[in-house]
């Protein structure tokens, strides 16, 4: 007979957990955790699941589970995380004597059956437990009086019985049972980083858009990080946390393209940031027209005084005047004709970049690749949005955010990967902090639904989406034509979804030109200054400004918002009407009071609908039969609510209801 796998009492299915070995599951500093295991024991007796958690310095904690459903055998708890660092928790799972003692004893001693035999076996267990040196001196005093009044035939059988199950004592069994059978799990690894890995709210501009002036003859005087640092007290009073700068490197004049990527530049045309090189340096400089490193501290500076953190894009590659070219040629693939290879995503032909080549040295890349992110971290940079990594080897990003992260713990990366689903999930999980995902492909209902499902439980332990509603790439089909209540949608769903979004500048503005079969702005920024009259916007009214600070001020109010895996799918009997909640228990709220979301919308920005929505209430921290007062954080209209409500949504008003549950009736 082959040796088994399992333990005395199976424990399989563990979460959270990476079936990888060697990469760990992932939190973040307030995040509440659920772990999970299924258990069961053969039998009757009563079966006892506790996860045992262990933080970074060492000390452990006990939380019993509970079955998450009667006849499951899945069991589970939640933790609120609290600091950062390695943590291992291993699963026990025993055989409560107790629990067993006890029912049967409350099945038979009434009936008469077995009586004297069932004191006597809960009396020798309680003895047991007077002995154990891990309880204290006074509960092991107890415990022995317990014995003692079991083993008294004088006692009236009832009280002989109650002295062995008060609420007290079946209190103190849930904290330490009396158990047989313990088996433990291995440990498990859990890697909880800071907060801003997981929750922020992001916001990106070109700083040589920013103060940007034209000439009459057609020339630029370049935006710099002196004029671009008057753009951030607006950024902050819209609440955005993160401010995601393109590279700011020199930008090569070989292939340098022109507007809207052709390959007719004028004598005035900046080219692409992401040709990144040229006669004034390579990744470890700073294009002259945007200043110095001092400026760039400068900058720097003046964004953390507001409460922002600066995010640099890390695009490894390189124009054709790079420094590499000539240093290490190794760098690059070269082509039968000697030529350089320039990147290419078919159709389209990037001939002003050069990819790297991560196999004809890559001790020699790793190497070069890790000075240029420790100087920037140097400069004052804690994040990297790190620009098209699906391109690059896994193992390489594996290497290179372990080493960076075991020197700097802070240091956030993040993956702008657009891509297959294996290969997006595969770079989570070998490290980066956060991830773009397919949100701006799902727009209806339906989609959405499967969609923020699949974040908030099957990838969850390992991918934290930071949903960005628009990019200097990308404008979806759906913003181009549903206008601007298509832009209120699409920010109040990332918003409320995610506890990480962000939108590209200009998205305030409505920035839109709508293109049939084309999913990318005109004009695009990417290779043309944009400066921008925020101020006309503003006194026009025409600005989506106040919008999105309300949002990032809801977000701040409500703790609920900043967990992703409390996102619960409710029913709606209108295919264009998206429900979904999210509940925080008071346990992990900072006031004590639970916090609880309900948000309703109208994903079609063309018509109004109306329906018929049916709550869980379950999932709301509400029992069967509570009605609810529900205020709107968008309107501040208020109505009462139970688990069936009538909506009507028009988007031409407000296509959104972002409703904060109070004033509980119970039923």
């Amino acid at each position: 007979m082959e040796v088994s796998r399992l333990g005395r009492i199976p424990i399989l299915d563990v979460s959270p957990h990476l079936s990888e070995a060697g990469w760990d599951a992932k939190a973040f500093v307030g995040e509440v955790v659920p772990f999970e295991a299924t258990s069961f024991l053969e039998g009757h007796n009563a079966l006892g699941v506790a996860l045992h958690l262990k933080a970074p310095d060492g000390s452990s904690t006990r939380y019993p589970m509970a079955e998450i459903a009667p006849g499951t055998d899945r069991w589970g708890c939640q933790s609120q995380l609290s600091v950062t660092g390695l943590h291992t928790f291993t699963i026990e799972a025993y055989s409560d004597d107790y629990a067993t003692w006890l029912h049967d004893a409350e099945v038979k001693i009434p009936l008469g059956l077995d009586v004297e035999l069932m004191f006597l076996i809960g009396s020798e267990l309680f003895v047991r437990a007077s002995k154990e040196a891990s309880r204290t001196a006074v509960s092991r005093k107890k415990l022995a009086t317990v014995a003692k009044k079991l083993a008294d035939a004088t006692l009236a059988t009832p009280v002989r019985l109650a002295h062995a199950s008060s609420p007290e004592l079946e209190r103190e069994f849930v904290i330490a049972p009396i158990s047989s059978a313990e088996t433990f799990t291995p440990k498990f690894a859990l890697r909880v980083e800071r907060r801003l890995a997981a929750v922020g709210n992001w916001y990106e501009f070109f700083p040589r858009s920013e103060g940007a002036v034209q000439a009459a003859d057609g020339s630029w005087t370049s935006g710099t990080f002196r004029t671009s640092a008057k753009r951030l007290p607006a950024v902050a009073k819209m609440g955005f946390t993160v401010l995601y700068v393109p590279p700011i490197h020199p930008i090569g004049v070989t292939g340098r393209k022109g507007p809207n990527n052709t390959l007719t530049p004028g004598p005035h045309d900046p080219g692409s940031p992401w040709a990144i090189g040229s006669a004034a340096g390579g990744h470890d400089a700073i294009h002259p027209e945007l200043g110095t490193l001092a400026d760039f501290a400068y900058f720097v500076k003046k964004a953390r005084a507001l409460g922002i953190e600066l995010a640099l894009d890390l695009a490894l590659q390189a124009s054709p005047d790079h420094p590499w070219v000539t240093e290490h040629p190794e760098f690059f693939t070269t082509l039968p004709d000697g030529t350089i290879a320039f990147a290419e995503n078919p159709p389209k032909k990037y001939q002003d970049i050069y990819p790297v080549n991560f196999d004809n040295d890559p001790e020699a890349v790793q190497a070069e690749v890790l000075r240029i992110v420790r100087h920037w971290i140097a400069a004052g940079v804690n994040i990297f949005r790190v620009d098209n990594p699906h391109t690059k080897p896994v193992n390489f990003w594996e290497w290179l955010i372990a080493t960076v992260n075991k020197e700097f713990p802070d240091v956030i990366f993040l993956a702008e990967a657009f891509t297959r689903p294996a290969m997006m999930q595969t770079l989570a999980k070998a490290g980066f902090q956060q991830s773009y995902t397919y949100f701006t492909w799902r727009n209806t209902a339906g989609e959405l639904a499967e969609f923020l499902t699949s974040l908030a439980t099957e990838t969850a332990d390992f991918l934290r989406p930071n949903l960005f509603v628009t990019t200097p790439d990308i404008l979806p089909t759906y913003l181009q034509f549903g206008g601007r209540p298509a832009a209120k949608v699409r920010a109040a769903l990332a918003a409320t979804v995610s506890p990480t979004w962000g939108i590209y500048s200009g998205f305030e503005l409505g920035e839109c030109v709508a293109r049939a079969g084309a999913e990318e702005h005109i004009d695009s920024e990417k290779f043309e200054f944009r400066p921008r009259d925020w101020a006309a916007a503003e006194k026009s009214g025409t600005s989506l400004s106040g919008y999105l600070q309300m949002l990032n001020e809801i977000r701040a109010a409500h703790p609920a918002l900043g967990q992703l895996r409390n996102l619960c799918l409710h029913r709606s009997e209108n295919d264009a009407i998206l429900v979904y909640s999210k509940h925080l228990a008071a346990e992990f709220t900072p006031t004590g009071e639970s916090d609880t979301l309900i948000v309703v919308v109208n994903t079609d920005p063309h018509a109004a609908h109306e329906t018929r929505i049916h709550l869980d209430l379950s999932k709301l921290g509400l029992a069967h039969g509570d009605d609810f007062e529900v205020t709107d954080l968008i309107t501040g209209a208020t109505w009462q609510w139970g688990a069936q409500n009538y909506v009507r949504l028009d988007p031409f008003i407000e296509p959104v209801h972002i409703l904060h549950v109070t004033g509980v009736t119970r039923g």
